[in-house]
């Protein structure tokens, strides 16, 4: 750990869901198996209680639990951040709280409603850390959209490591990390930078263009072995593998995500239940999926799988070519 940056990641970074035993519970001990899962399966860190964890939908004690679990599992193998956000007070309380259940850092999620300007977000995100001595990174979505200069302000802050993205304007993204990596206020290459985008994985090629090369895979939650192999294509620069997984899995998953609103926590948790852990369904606003579009995200992971096994032998094949027999490209695995 850098002693002023925090952690630094790598690998696919898992956002695990938070289960339900009723409307007015956290199930922590299918939490912990989630998150053990999780880990088990190569996590490359662990956001507890953020934005696939149903974070605006946690009480104090809920969140603080949640927090609590995730930490005990993890037991120092990976980092631990925990979501925080919303009023600024309550933002407050749960960045202490995270401190006090001893996550690692916190993931600094936009102001609840108020949509303010780019020098309200940086006097926001100065009155969080002043709450706690933890490492932040900064979730750029929705109200919170900030210019270059507001950018580079927060990332010059000591306890900001990071900047997360999930507005999807490239443009943009390109220049705050342009300007951020040249200053050496931020750290310069010790400041990481996140594409935050929902299903991450179908942006990645464009954010990895602008240097942006951690993302958070939701897909981990309920396909570790696909979220896993995409990254290992995208990483290894097996371009055909990597568009391979986007046609079979990452662009069908999208397109039933953009049915309907809130889907993109929805599919997620209905994911994990249908890979065999119960964590019950999404609270308010949030709608679980219908029967309908429960088969198709049942569909769309087993053809995932199925094209992570046939690369999986194609790439033993071509180890076996090298003594005489001929290779199968990742393009003909897929099909």
């Amino acid at each position: 750990m850098n002693p002023k940056r925090g952690p630094m990641f790598e690998g696919v970074l898992f956002f695990p869901v938070t289960p339900f035993a009723s409307e007015e519970s956290v199930d922590l001990p299918i939490l912990a198996e989630h998150v053990r899962r999780g880990v088990a399966a190569g996590a490359g860190g662990v956001f507890v209680a953020c934005g696939t964890g149903e974070f605006p939908a946690l009480g104090p004690e809920e969140y603080a639990a949640a927090v609590r679990t995730a930490v005990e599992v993890v037991d120092g193998r990976v980092p631990v951040f925990a979501g925080a956000g919303g009023v600024p007070a309550a933002a407050r309380q749960y960045a202490r709280a995270a401190r006090d259940a001893g996550a690692d850092g916190l993931l600094l999620m936009p102001p609840y409603l108020a949509q303010g300007p780019a020098a309200g977000l940086v006097g926001y995100v100065r009155r969080i850390a002043a709450a706690t001595d933890l490492p932040l990174i900064v979730y750029q979505r929705g109200t919170a959209r900030f210019d270059v200069p507001s950018a580079l302000e927060v990332a010059r802050m000591p306890q900001v490591v990071g900047f997360k993205d999930g507005l999807g304007d490239l443009d943009l993204m390109s220049r705050i990390v342009t300007a951020v990596r040249a200053d050496e206020r931020t750290g310069g290459g010790d400041f990481q930078f996140f594409n935050g985008m929902p299903t991450a994985e179908a942006f990645v090629p464009a954010y990895r263009a602008i240097g942006v090369e951690l993302y958070s895979s939701a897909a981990f939650c309920f396909a570790p072995e696909v979220s896993l192999a995409f990254h290992r294509a995208v990483t290894g620069g097996d371009e055909a593998a990597a568009e391979a997984l986007l046609s079979a899995f990452v662009r069908p998953l999208v397109a039933l995500r953009d049915r309907v609103p809130g889907y993109a926590v929805a599919l997620v948790k209905a994911g994990v239940r249908q890979s065999g852990l119960d964590v019950g369904g999404v609270r308010p606003p949030l709608v679980d999926p219908t029967e309908e579009d429960l088969a198709e995200l049942s569909r769309i992971t087993e053809a995932g799988r199925a094209l992570v096994s046939r690369l999986a032998t194609a790439s033993g094949e071509s180890g076996a070519a090298q003594s005489g027999s001929a290779p199968e490209p990742a393009a003909e695995a897929a099909r």
